[in-house]
């Protein structure tokens, strides 16, 4: 079994990113969406209007700065390769959230990066809205970055 990441949170966290669970290149560089061809880091770049350095303590560190929360729908699997369709065919053991929202946050709102994220939590007893969001991942090739900065806009007026 593959252990995913510890979540990257704190107090003043506002927006949840959940993806799925980490991809074999992640898993190597050791830290969420570590495939250079994976959007997420750009599309964060673009929100924000700034550049990411490449190492995890300062992508921890943008993350807190601008009160994003970070973590995988998924915290255990066998899962040997990246593809989220074969997630579904493995064996995994569902993350729990709740002490990423409040009282222990102030999260506003769930953002799932793609289909299988937000179908894990979907169902997810909370008043805050769950949002499926298109996936950042190389797979997708029809990626929109509009929904992700739709969505994202709020941070950048509630600091």
């Amino acid at each position: 079994m593959f252990k995913g990441f510890d979540a990257v949170y704190n107090r003043d966290s506002k927006a949840l990113v959940l993806g799925s669970f980490p991809s074999v290149k992640s898993r190597e560089a050791g830290f969420y969406y570590g495939n250079k061809q994976n959007r997420f880091w750009r599309m964060l770049e673009k929100a924000f209007n700034t550049t990411i350095p490449d190492d995890i303590e300062a992508k921890k560190a943008f993350l807190l700065k601008n009160h994003i929360a970070l973590y995988d729908a998924v915290c255990e699997s066998n899962l040997s390769g990246s593809a989220d369709t074969k997630l579904s065919k493995s064996t995994f053991k569902t993350a729990q959230i709740e002490f990423l929202l409040p009282p222990f946050t102030q999260v506003e709102k769930i953002l799932c990066n793609g289909k299988c994220a937000f179908n894990l939590i979907k169902d997810l007893p909370t008043t805050i809205p769950i949002l499926y969001m298109p996936s950042t991942s190389p797979a997708n090739v029809s990626f929109d970055f509009n929904p992700w900065l739709k969505e994202l806009e709020f941070l950048l007026f509630n600091k």
